[in-house]
């Protein structure tokens, strides 16, 4: 059987169970009854405009508006999985045995890195995450928001604007901005408890929420409580190690989702002061213990044992597991109200993450041979990220003379503290010695005194948004947004936005932007060591094996003599033009070309390789020996890039009568990532050897280009009838490529295009059944129902095929899900 007819069968079959489900409603009575309902695209939006009356079909800019219900479709218990079901730009790949990136998840708009996309919720900038990502992962280099601190059960919907907003919002708005609108209100509530497992066996889940209000002083305001619980168990997709001698060892390596335990609270509350003033707060904790594994190192048993000194302690060899134990606490609390006209809001936020980390059933070798023994177990240290921010916002629309239509005039002012520290772990953690037998906890060292401190800046920001329409057909917006950063310097941005409808039925719009993202914290100060598997015929010139590699700030000595330079921020030119269209009550059409261009792009820089005699003479010249790790990488503003794309969304809603209804949308993205330039390399890199760059392949034509789906489409039915309801949804991703770099790689490619592998597209199929029953529904479920996986990854790629799957894609290689719910409303 062919490759392509193979692909051909999931999609055949899939697109057979949707097209059966439309047809069999259509093939009943298809006569709109006169009171037909449509999809209401009325809902008020607050994302993108301070107008208070912009609504989601007079948009100036493309967004999208994520019901609580549509979130609640899917099987899945996280937040940014749902949100991946559901918008064909947003991407959440699923990392494993990658430190740091399995349990804080990054989510990508566009294609983008995840810190170029900027987190609200309730309209206020959400923290990000103390863990920064460090392998070789889509979202590389970044310290993004973890969106999984907010439970879904809080959440009333979520506006996804896809358009640059940093003149609006600040730093972070490059791709976009997800603002994320909690439920209010003291009426109603829910109680609801997921379970399920995938097909294979393993990662069995469940969770339990509960979400009520209550009401305050006579009605004068409510208070609103979110709990959550959770579990899931860790999946494993990895294969025997193939080599003689080792394939009769079984099963040792771990590839796929972490172990993680979760609990998350949150409490919205709000106050009338007086008819005019109110006083409002939400506050967040959450805690998460996850569990990931390292690669495993072979013991006595095997042909060849990772180090004589284990024998006899772990003759069977071990697995390294690193845990992370983070911690979410956030607040923010104000006063809104109006006064002539005027719409006011002052508010204070403050929120963190503190991540403790800690590597389990592992070894120091270092400490072992030095005094004889050594702790399975490992303090590697806490890493610490917190964020303050008060806020005034001040709008009014006026109505001039000269001009139809009232404008809303919006100003206001920021001030922003963020803070990064390390606190080093304890000393067999990250213990070196002298002998050069390799230090450190295997699998993830700890952080040395060396490695701890804090750093923290301010921000002080002011905005002018002016919004209007022009003519009763003519719509615009106009902002301008300065900022002041106390390690970097000042920035301004602007940007203007324009729609003009035709008819009542068709519309055109239009923006353009400047944007900006400041250096993170955490890009600036953090450092660490971690274990890689180094590939056969690696520019280091090391044997394939597993060994450690170093990330280090840009203003250490070691950074400095490899070339490091201060960071910049990341600036952008964002464009886009789209059209609307409804030609009729039921049917809505919109499409959205898009061009972001973005110069000093913040990446890690590639792995520099510290084993060869030149590097080691210079660097002994210069006074540094005794290193920990065989390579070193640094962050750098190496490269400018260019996002080009389009976004499709059509939604059609047919009114069957007495036969139900059917909604039907089709969502599709096409997005191409390119890297236009990079700087030259650094000449005391070149001096060093041919093989050292600042930026290597792997990174220019693979994690910032086509390392993600160019493309993605997503075709869902919902249909309901009497107490029950059908849904399913029909999801293709696009190829993409994994690139080999001129060095280390997570699954070891050799450096060479001839290890490229590029994979092929697939369709996956989500299938739900509900069936309500009074207050109560039931539904049965499964994601990727027809077991798709993707590609396995070539031979030279795949760690003697212990790792069989591709850190890249899209979708994850557990398998098919299926999984129960029950839920109780009021």
């Amino acid at each position: 059987m062919s490759n392509r007819f193979k692909s051909l069968v999931p999609a055949t079959l899939s697109a057979a169970v949707l097209l059966a489900l439309s047809n069999a409603v259509l093939a009943q009575d298809t006569t709109p009854p006169a009171q037909a309902k449509t999809k209401d695209l009325s809902t008020v939006i607050v994302t993108g405009t301070r107008s208070d009356n912009r609504t989601e079909s007079s948009s100036l800019t493309p967004i999208d508006v994520v019901s609580a219900k549509v979130l609640q479709q899917s099987g899945t218990n996280d937040l940014p999985t749902a949100l991946a079901h559901i918008i064909p730009s947003l991407s959440f790949p699923r990392p494993s045995a990658a430190d740091t990136a399995d349990t804080q998840r990054p989510a990508q708009l566009r294609g983008l890195s995840p810190d170029q996309v900027l987190v609200l919720v309730d309209g206020k900038r959400w923290h990000p995450g103390a863990l920064l990502l460090t392998n070789g992962v889509l979202g590389r280099g970044s310290q993004a928001v973890d969106l999984n601190t907010i439970p879904v059960s809080a959440i009333d919907h979520i506006e996804v604007l896809r358009d640059g907003a940093s003149a609006q919002y600040g730093s972070d708005a490059i791709a976009g901005v997800i603002n994320i609108i909690l439920k209010k209100g003291a009426k109603g509530g829910d109680v609801e408890i997921t379970g399920g497992q995938y097909s294979a066996g393993d990662g069995r889940q469940w969770q339990g929420s509960a979400n009520f209000g209550i009401p305050l002083g006579d009605d004068k305001g409510w208070m609103r409580f979110t709990v959550q619980d959770g579990n899931e168990d860790y999946t494993n997709r990895a294969g025997p190690d193939r080599r003689a001698g080792f394939t009769q060892l079984g099963v040792n390596f771990r590839e796929g989702d972490p172990a993680v335990k979760d609990q998350n609270l949150l409490i919205n509350t709000q106050y009338d002061i007086t008819p005019d003033v109110q006083f409002y707060a939400f506050g967040h904790y959450g805690h998460r213990d996850g569990t990931s594994p390292a690669f495993f190192r072979y013991g006595s048993n095997s042909p060849s044992p990772s180090s004589p000194l284990i024998a006899g302690i772990y003759p069977n060899g071990y697995l390294p597991l690193e845990n992370s134990d983070s911690t979410d606490r956030s607040l923010v609390a104000g006063f809104r109200g109006t006064v002539d006209g005027w719409r006011w809001d002052v508010s204070a936020n403050a929120g963190g993450n503190r991540v403790s980390y800690e590597t389990q059933n592992s070894i120091n070798l270092a400490y072992l041979r030095d005094f004889g023994n050594s702790p399975n177990t490992f303090d590697d240290g806490i890493l610490t990220s917190g964020q303050q921010a008060f806020d005034i916002d001040i709008a009014k629309d006026v109505s001039p003379g000269w001009l139809p239509n009232p404008v809303t005039i919006a100003f206001g002012a920021e001030y922003l503290r963020q803070s990064y520290s390390i606190a080093a772990g304890s000393l067999p953690s990250w213990y070196v010695g002298t002998s050069g037998t390799s230090g450190g906890a295997q699998g993830f060292a700890g952080w040395q005194p060396g490695n701890a401190g804090s750093l923290a800046r301010h921000d002080i920001a002011e905005y002018l948004d002016l919004e209007t329409n022009l003519t009763d057909k003519l719509g615009v917006s106009a902002a301008v947004r300065h900022e002041n950063y106390s390690d970097f310097g000042s920035t301004t941005s602007g940007s203007l936005a324009g729609r003009f409808d035709f008819t009542d039925t068709f519309a055109l719009r239009a923006s353009a932007s400047t944007g900006f993202r400041a250096p993170s914290l955490a890009q600036q100060f953090y450092s660490s060591t971690s274990s890689l598997y180094y590939g056969a015929g690696n520019s280091l010139g090391l044997a394939p094996g597993i060994y450690n590699s170093g990330l280090v700030p840009v203003s250490s000595p070691i950074a400095k003599l490899l070339g490091a330079q201060p960071l910049e921020p990341e600036k952008s030119h964002n464009y886009t033009i789209g059209a609307v269209w409804n030609p009729t009550d039921a049917l809505t059409l919109s499409i959205d070309a898009y061009q972001i261009a973005i110069s000093n792009r913040i990446v890690l820089s590639s792995s520099i390789g510290t084993t060869t005699p030149a590097v080691q003479t210079y660097l002994a010249a210069n006074g540094i020996a005794n290193l920990n790790y065989s390579g070193v990488s640094y962050f750098t503003n190496a490269a400018d890039t260019r996002t080009r794309g389009v976004d499709l969304v059509a939604s059609f809603r047919n009114d069957l009568g007495s036969a139900g209804t059917l909604q039907t949308t089709i969502s599709a993205n096409y997005n191409k990532n390119e890297v236009t330039s990079v700087k030259a390399n650094p000449a005391i890199l070149n001096s060093l050897g041919s093989t050292f760059h600042r930026l290597d392949r792997r990174d220019i034509k693979g994690l910032l280009a086509d390392s993600t789906p160019r493309s993605k489409l997503i075709l869902s039915e919902q249909y309901n009838v009497s107490n029950w309801g059908v849904t399913g949804s029909l999801t293709r991703y696009g190829r993409y490529t994994a690139y080999s770099s001129a060095g280390t790689t997570i699954y070891g490619s050799t450096g060479t295009p001839a290890v490229d592998q590029t994979f092929a597209p697939k369709w996956l199929l989500d299938l739900a059944v509900n069936y309500n029953l009074n207050r109560w529904t039931f539904t049965l479920g499964a994601d990727d129902a027809l077991d798709t996986y993707p590609d396995r990854v070539i031979a030279a790629s795949s760690n003697n095929g212990t790792l069989p799957y591709s850190v890249y894609a899209p979708f994850g290689y557990n398998g098919a899900y299926v999984y129960g719910k029950v839920a109780y409303r009021w």
